[in-house]
């Protein structure tokens, strides 16, 4: 009986562990570039009042090889010619269970293109596979971005 019991208690201290844990996308995620690998920057994804997701680069990583752009030149409107930085890269996301996201769009702000979005995040929640298509989602790009902590946020000067 008390094996029993020890069981039940596991069994539920288990279960309101996952229930703590499970999260959504919201919080800091650090891009990586599908072509080449390197960090791009960070975006804050955050609920909106309606339901859906929506995403703000806040921090662009320069690296070797690669100097970002300031303002978003080929963009379309609203975004011509607007700063990157500060910019809401995602919009319209909605969520269809604990993990996947469809039905957004994304801005990629180096091209000005805006792709259909889908979203898929891991079950532990610390990455994201990024969908950025147009059309069919099969003509399009994935990336995969990384959960980052609040105290890793780069420090503005």
């Amino acid at each position: 009986m008390r094996n029993l019991f020890k069981t039940i208690g596991a069994s539920t201290f288990a279960c309101l562990s996952m229930m703590v844990s499970a999260q959504d996308i919201t919080g800091s995620w650090q891009t990586i570039d599908d072509k080449t690998g390197a960090t791009k920057g960070i975006v804050e994804i955050k609920k909106e009042s309606n339901g859906t997701y929506s995403g703000v680069i806040v921090h662009i990583t320069p690296h070797i090889g690669y100097q970002p752009k300031e303002f978003c030149i080929n963009c379309p409107a609203p975004y011509t010619n607007k700063p990157i930085l500060g910019m809401k890269a995602i919009t319209d996301l909605k969520a269809i269970n604990n993990y996947e996201y469809e039905n957004g769009k994304i801005l990629d702000p180096n091209i000005g293109r805006i792709y259909k979005l889908k979203v898929k995040m891991s079950q532990n929640g610390t990455k994201l596979n990024v969908r950025g298509y147009y059309g069919f989602s099969t003509i399009g790009r994935n990336q995969t971005w990384i959960r980052i902590n609040p105290t890793q946020l780069p420090q503005s000067n």
